[in-house]
Formats: C-alpha cells, structure tokens, sequence
C-alpha cells in the first residue's frame, strides 16, 4: 500500500515513518505542503494519506476537497492538533475517511491508519463522542456556523496571509476572498478583519503571524 504522510513538520513526518516502520507491505513518502502533496498524488497514486489540516498555503479541508475529484481518489486520514469536533466534521464532509488528534497514542493512530488503508472510517473513541453530542451543544459553538472554505479563509488570516495571498493559495479571485471575509464577519459579527484573525489566534485556528 501507497502511504502519502503530509505534514509541514519534518519532525512529524519522521516520527510517523518509525511509528509505520514495523507494518509490512508499506511504501512510504512526504510532502511538506498542501500544493507538493496535491502534485505527488496526481504523479505518484498513493492509495492512503496521512495529512495534517494546517499546511502553508493551500490547507488540509481544501485539500481533501481537491484530492475527491481526482480520477482515483485516496483515502484520507487527518491527523491534526485539533480535536475540536467541528474541524472533524468539516473534515469528514469534505471527504475525509478518518480523523485523529495528534495527541492520541501511538496505538490509537495505528489503528486509524489500518482501518482507513483496508477501507473502512475510523474517528478517535473520544472525538466520536463529542460529534454525537456536537449537534446538542451547536448554537453556543462560535464557528458553527463556518463552512470548510471560511475556516480555511480563517486560518490564513490567522496565519498572515493577506486577501490577495489567500485568493492565490485557494485559486480564487481577490473579490471573492474580500467577499466571503464580509460573510465571515457578519456570522461572528463583528467589522474589521483584526477581530476575525484575534477569533483565528483565540480558538486555535491559526497560531498567528
């Protein structure tokens, strides 16, 4: 099986490559961002990704989204600092077959990896949980109401980018980035596009420039 390990992380990556080190019939490779990852599918034809959801530029959600209207579409397993259950649903709706947190332990990570490579869903014990219970709890969650695009939209304004970076590293126009952030701030109302990247910062989203 065709193993694909995206992370911006060298570190991440290597340790991934031990942790895999003893699963047979595995052919591992890297990518170090959403637009290397994205060349090396179209190129290479992993059968299983393993990505993280913060990459520079083009983002883990809007990833999946593009790597699902490829001819021959790989699983994904997200593996991603957050363990919100809202970043898992956006995942798993954009296409995503499985989501664990980098926090978990290395047996439960196995075990996403294994159950997503045979082609099966697989989302952490304890994330499973607070997703059933996400739809009790939704009207007090902030960011509820965000789409795939607006969180990753938000991420890179937490990240630095400006409105015409964005709109180069989604493949969109300038208009359409200013456009969607004016949609974004009314969901969360508030005006200007400091307090949307502050929201970025506060909630993890982002790390900040």
């Amino acid at each position: 099986m065709r193993v694909l390990i995206v992370d911006d992380h060298a570190i991440v990556r290597a340790g991934l490559r031990r942790l895999l080190a003893e699963e047979a019939g595995l052919e591992l490779r890297e990518a170090a961002s959403g637009r290397e990852a994205l060349a090396l599918c179209r190129e290479w034809r992993p059968d299983l990704i393993i990505l993280d959801l913060n990459l520079p530029g083009l983002g883990g959600l809007e990833l999946i989204k593009r790597l699902g209207m490829e001819e021959k579409a790989p699983r994904i397993l997200v593996l991603s600092l957050h363990d919100d259950p809202l970043y898992a649903m956006r995942a798993l709706e954009a296409g995503a077959a499985g989501y664990v947190s980098k926090n978990a332990a290395p047996a439960e990570i196995l075990e996403g990896i294994r159950r997503v490579g045979d082609g099966q869903s697989y989302v952490a014990p304890n994330l499973a949980q607070e997703m059933a219970l996400f739809s009790v709890r939704a009207p007090a969650h902030r960011l509820n109401d965000l789409t795939r695009r607006d969180l990753e939209i938000l991420r890179l304004l937490g990240d630095g980018s400006s409105l015409q970076q964005i709109a180069d590293a989604l493949g969109l126009s300038y208009k359409t980035i200013a456009n969607t952030c004016g949609q974004i701030k009314a969901k969360l109302g508030v005006q200007r596009t400091a307090e949307l990247i502050r929201i970025a910062i506060e909630n993890k989203i982002a790390p900040g420039a």
